[in-house]
């Protein structure tokens, strides 16, 4: 059974950072591009930062050069760091985890983080 354990969410102040951590099990993670999304209420899901297997990294827009994606294979675990942390940061975070190629590729999901950012 494939489980993807997010952490690290919680309440911080405008300018603040926080790190979020997922670890995977029951999959092989170093196969599986694995990426950060957010939804805010109201809001479509969309991407916050993604890294490949070979360890290609992106970014929304709206959070380049604030974040940081980052995967150890050894510990099944991506991290993204968050600085520089603004009110529109505010949202359920949630990680994926994906392998194969389209159209046919398998998608897993964590269960989400909330991540509240004060101003």
């Amino acid at each position: 059974q494939v489980q993807l354990v997010e952490s690290g969410g919680g309440l911080v102040q405008a300018g603040g950072s926080l790190r979020l951590s997922c670890t995977a099990s029951g999959l092989r993670f170093s196969s599986n591009d694995m990426g950060w999304y957010r939804q805010a209420p109201g809001k479509q899901r969309e991407l916050v930062a993604a890294t490949t297997i070979s360890g290609t990294t992106t970014y929304a827009t709206s959070v380049q050069g604030r974040f940081t994606i980052s995967r150890d294979n050894a510990k099944n675990t991506v991290y993204v760091q968050m600085d520089g942390l603004k009110p529109e940061d505010t949202a359920v975070y949630y990680c994926n985890a994906a392998s194969g190629t389209s159209p046919g590729r398998t998608v897993y999901w964590g269960q989400g983080t909330q991540v509240t950012v004060s101003s």
